[in-house]
């Protein structure tokens, strides 16, 4: 069983990259299930509509997480509750529409837990991530009540990640972070079996500032003239991980970054 995770989606860039290589990406990189983070996917670079979902779902994605910037777009309020394929953090504070976990089937009945969680640092106020990650710990376990498990941390600080990442190690498949847009050069198999990486990095324009357009976010640091923040239109890149599931232990056997056209390249 092959995974592949892509970090958050940024702009009109971001989608078109995914529409236009994803399919043929799967089929190359012989994938068997994909999941995204799509909360900045949005023309605006902030939220996600029905429409971008549903484009998204044509192209090969069988899950769609998101993170802080999830109700940006506000007709997704209404979309997120019929619409199981699409995630948001499962430790927003409740009330909220939608789900933060879900179990899809993939191939082969082979079910596929996704849980969605947001850091607390630096992030908008939500409901303690780690007492949320413990009772969830509590009640569901790997290759009980799904075959694999796929976790993506949305969040600001680095240490955080690390954290949940091993409080994760060996119940879970993959702890991947978002939300900085930058991919880091950590990806390994922790001690207990479970595959991780600081932070999937986005499906965006890289010739930019996380995204953005690096004029105007420039001038916003310099006190210019700006505006509000736009995304940079020039050629994505798709920036994720890979995971090569243990069909037996729901484990990790391996995992690796995975970059893709536009500026970034593999080293």
């Amino acid at each position: 069983m092959r995974i592949l995770f892509l970090g958050d989606v940024v702009g009109t860039s971001g989608c078109l990259k995914i529409k236009n290589n994803l399919l043929d990406q799967i089929r190359k990189q012989d994938i068997d299930f994909v999941i995204l983070n799509a909360e900045n996917a949005d023309a605006s670079g902030a939220g996600l509509t029905k429409e971008i979902c549903e484009d998204f779902f044509s192209c090969g994605v069988n899950v769609i997480t998101t993170g802080n910037h999830v109700w940006d777009q506000k007709d997704i309020m209404n979309y997120i509750d019929k619409e199981y394929r699409l995630l948001r953090p499962k430790n927003l504070i409740e009330p909220a529409p939608g789900k933060g976990f879900e179990i899809y089937e993939a191939q082969n009945e082979n079910r596929v837990g996704v849980l969605n969680l947001m850091g607390n640092v630096f992030m908008k106020k939500s409901d303690d991530v780690f007492e949320i990650s413990k009772k969830f710990i509590k009640d569901y376990e790997l290759k009980k009540d799904y075959d694999f498990l796929i976790i993506d941390f949305h969040g600001e600080i680095t240490s955080e990640k690390n954290a949940i990442g091993h409080l994760f190690d060996g119940k879970a498949t993959l702890v991947v972070g978002t939300h900085t847009h930058v991919p880091t050069n950590d990806a390994r198999v922790l001690k207990n079996g479970t595959a991780y990486q600081t932070d999937a990095g986005m499906c965006g324009d890289y010739d930019s500032v996380i995204g953005m357009n690096k004029d105007n976010s420039l001038n916003r640091f310099m006190k210019k003239d700006s505006v509000k923040h736009f995304p940079a239109k020039g050629e994505a890149t798709l920036s994720g991980v890979i995971v090569d599931c243990n069909i037996e232990t729901g484990l990790a056997n391996k995992v690796v970054s995975y970059i893709y056209g536009g500026q970034l390249k593999n080293t």
